[in-house]
């Protein structure tokens, strides 16, 4: 995978096409309507995931502490479709915490996680803070990872 990380200004029409295009086959095709631009992607920075032909296969979305949380952020996590199981989903989280990790040395990290995926997430030092609820009629849970 190439990876990109960029602040929402630094992306190309190209790149902002293709993040849209996929977080839209996901995240609304698969998962249900809701409103995903949300004024956040301004104040983000945005990590692409490209195969060797060019065609975005994973990215996330980081939000700039004090805004969405306290922390930092981590969110809009995606594969597309046809690279799940493959490792994408993994590669992708580690490549984005160690970007976190670079740009905001020993800060912590808190996501809205969708709660079935509560394992995945731990399993990147993430811990569950706080009761379930629902986001989108999705279960979620909020979940911090401190350095």
């Amino acid at each position: 995978m190439n990876w990109q990380w960029v602040r929402f200004a630094g992306l190309s029409l190209d790149d902002l096409y293709d993040a849209l295009a996929l977080r839209c086959r996901v995240f609304i095709l698969e998962q249900g309507a809701f409103q995903d631009p949300d004024g956040l992607d301004q104040v983000a920075w945005h990590l692409l995931g490209r195969d060797e032909t060019g065609a975005l296969q994973a990215y996330l979305r980081v939000v700039d502490p004090g805004v969405k949380y306290a922390e930092r952020s981590i969110g809009r996590v995606i594969t597309a479709p046809e690279v799940r199981g493959t490792g994408a989903g993994r590669q992708l989280m580690a490549e984005g915490l160690a970007r976190c990790d670079a740009t905001w040395p020993g800060e912590p990290i808190r996501i809205s996680a969708q709660a079935h995926l509560q394992a995945f997430y731990g399993g990147f030092g993430f811990d569950a803070v706080g009761e379930p609820y629902a986001e989108d009629n999705i279960p979620h849970i909020e979940m911090l990872r401190c350095p």
